[in-house]
């Protein structure tokens, strides 16, 4: 089983998203992130979601996504060159010492200090995934007392854009415009 972001874009009707989901549910697919919200059309919102499962089965739930009637298009960005972020707020116990330390791994991120409270810091970080996932195991050692993740979003690379090898989707060689199969080809 693999990980696949998916994205559809859907009328902005009530319903639409419960009969999209209940199509994964359907299909026994998990949902690990969901995200949905205005795209560059109005009238249109834009679906991102991940679920596990195996290409063929993917690609079946894509078809069936496509024949809804409120859905316009639905892509697979899994083989897809692709910018996939991901924000995070994690609220972080930073008192006295510890303060200037959360602080520090904040910069080195890249994150940003959204809220402070005297026994407390809110911390904004955006990025793949993966780096979201460095900083949290690095704050659980402050104590992370709440958090929230939007799971991912996903846009397709434009032509002869600048990429970085953690960025793109798996299989994607950046500066070759080509794909490494799964078989080394």
């Amino acid at each position: 089983m693999m990980k696949h972001t998916v994205v559809a874009w859907m009328e902005d009707k009530p319903g639409v998203l419960n009969r999209v989901s209940s199509l994964f549910r359907r299909r026994n697919f998990n949902i690990e992130s969901l995200t949905v919200g205005h795209s560059e059309t109005p009238g249109i919102s834009r679906m991102t979601f991940v679920v596990d499962g195996d290409e063929h089965m993917v690609d079946q739930a894509v078809k069936q996504l496509d024949k809804l009637v409120n859905i316009t298009r639905v892509e697979n960005f899994t083989a897809r060159p692709a910018v996939i972020r991901e924000l995070a707020l994690i609220r972080v116990s930073a008192a006295g010492s510890e303060r200037s330390e959360v602080v520090q791994l904040t910069d080195i991120y890249r994150a940003r200090i959204v809220d402070v409270a005297l026994d407390s810091l809110v911390v904004e970080i955006t990025g793949p995934e993966s780096r979201i996932n460095s900083f949290i195991n690095l704050m659980s050692n402050f104590g992370i007392t709440e958090m929230v993740r939007t799971g991912r979003i996903a846009m397709t690379r434009g032509v002869g854009s600048v990429t970085h090898t953690g960025e793109v989707s798996p299989g994607w060689r950046p500066g070759t415009n080509q794909w490494t199969l799964s078989n080394g080809k």
